[in-house]
């Protein structure tokens, strides 16, 4: 049986879109589960780790970070915003959908939902923090159209506050971050990294 990878991330962040299929290419290949875990960067984990939003850190590295998306881009050959229409952008709705997708579906419907969410903010300049995107990226995924009334449920709000609360925990300060048998793996180029440990 294969090892499980806790996958931390923010559904706007543009690393998470770019490793996100990879991530779940590795899977695959390696046998591993994954935990898919939403969680609330800047509201709860930035504050007590350091990180800072986007508007509020240095022009150089805020002008790196184009740099560094555009090389990711072509590299990996997905396309990419760098300014998107609808960012910066509240994440809060679209984890909560991702987590009702994962507690009604698994672990498959989950990386579905969130896959489709972070291409609709990176790629396809569409507003992920409006109801009627979201109940449109459930029916283009075939996903039961009810997870969206699911995903104001007392039920997951508890989830997105564990995961939150798990990747506190776990010492993670940025997304996406994988955490495999305890090890932290910082950021989608260090994902060659976290095939080797799951394929250890």
């Amino acid at each position: 049986m294969g090892r499980t990878v806790d996958y931390y991330f923010a559904p706007q962040s543009p690393w998470a879109y770019l490793g996100h299929q990879r991530l779940a290419d590795i899977a695959q290949r390696t046998g591993a589960t994954v935990r898919v875990m939403p969680i609330d960067l800047g509201g709860k984990v930035f504050p007590i780790s350091g990180g800072l939003p986007l508007g509020q850190r240095a022009p150089q590295r805020q002008a790196y970070r184009l740099v560094e998306m555009q090389r990711f881009s072509q590299l990996l050959n997905l396309p990419l915003n760098l300014k998107p229409q609808y960012f910066p952008v509240g994440g809060d709705d679209a984890a909560r959908l991702i987590i009702a997708a994962d507690l009604a579906l698994g672990s498959a419907g989950a990386m579905a939902m969130a896959g489709a969410i972070l291409t609709a903010c990176w790629a396809q300049q569409r507003n992920m923090a409006d109801d009627q995107v979201l109940a449109e990226l459930v029916q283009e995924q075939k996903l039961p159209a009810s997870l969206l009334a699911q995903s104001q449920s007392q039920a997951v709000q508890e989830r997105y506050e564990a995961c939150t609360q798990a990747a506190i925990d776990a010492g993670v300060f940025g997304a996406p971050s994988y955490v495999v048998d305890g090890e932290v793996f910082w950021g989608q180029d260090r994902l060659d990294f976290v095939e080797r440990a799951l394929a250890r």
